[in-house]
């Protein structure tokens, strides 16, 4: 009896094709992840920051990539300030998040590293101990009552062992942040320039603000306490004895005036 041969063995129709459009799919998905444009990151930030911080005329990748840096009043806001130079990034994500590099020439003499973990319940955000020096003018952006005092001067922002963790919705704080403003002048007042003063933020289980002045004609001090996300300060302004007059208009707006003495007040 003749023996019957076996059925060659057949593919499944239109399978080798199926593994092409697999694979195809998969580098279009690797070259949106590590080809991401810029404008990506940019539209981040600013649905973020509420229209706060800018980044405009952005260029290269989410990854790696630079922009103008612009701080403004917010949406809709008219008050916008663009900082000299551009803001480069290098972004580059870990094993829990992301870790972030920023460059600006104009006013960073080192980069600023930054380190994001995210978890089941909250994120946590780390700033490397370092200083960076900006123009006050930079605050005219984010509208009142900077648009009204037109500051001018240098702040020196310095860190140290800062630690931001954000746990079911609240937001804790640790290490220090200095701020000091230095030969502070405002088109309220003729006299420049009025002074120089020192902002400190204090981490811990109630964050503190103080300001406190170095030196100068205008007087300024007050303390504070961030309660959740929202800062309740309290603070005086007041002029030198032979300063009072070049300062009565910046006085009367920046707080509510008692006597020679104006008082500031936040939340």
């Amino acid at each position: 009896m003749a023996r019957r041969g076996m059925a060659p063995r057949r593919e499944a129709p239109g399978a080798p094709w199926g593994w092409a459009l697999l694979g195809a799919l998969l580098g279009l998905l690797a070259a949106v992840i590590f080809f991401a444009p810029a404008r990506w990151l940019a539209a981040g930030v600013k649905e973020v920051s509420q229209g706060h911080v800018l980044l405009e005329a952005p260029r290269g990748t989410v990854w790696d990539g630079s922009a103008q840096l612009v701080l403004a009043g917010g949406v809709d806001s008219r008050d916008a300030t663009a900082l000299p130079g551009r803001l480069e990034w290098t972004l580059r994500p870990t094993l829990s998040g992301a870790s972030a590099l920023l460059v600006n020439r104009c006013c960073m003499t080192e980069p600023i590293r930054l380190n994001a973990r995210l978890s089941t319940n909250g994120a946590q955000l780390a700033l490397a101990d370092g200083a960076s020096q900006w123009p006050a003018g930079l605050l005219v952006g984010l509208g009142a009552p900077w648009n009204t005092l037109q500051p001018e001067g240098q702040l020196k922002l310095s860190t140290q062992s800062f630690l931001a963790t954000l746990t079911d919705g609240r937001w804790a704080i640790d290490g220090l942040v200095r701020l000091e403003a230095t030969d502070v002048s405002s088109r309220l007042s003729t006299l420049r320039p009025m002074g120089s003063y020192l902002v400190t933020l204090s981490g811990g289980p109630a964050p503190a603000l103080k300001l406190e002045t170095l030196s100068g004609s205008l007087l300024l001090a007050g303390t504070g306490q961030f309660v959740g996300t929202r800062l309740k300060f309290e603070g005086t302004a007041s002029a030198t004895p032979d300063r009072i007059d070049a300062l009565a208009n910046l006085l009367n707006v920046i707080g509510r005036r008692d006597g020679a003495r104006s008082i500031i007040k936040v939340g």
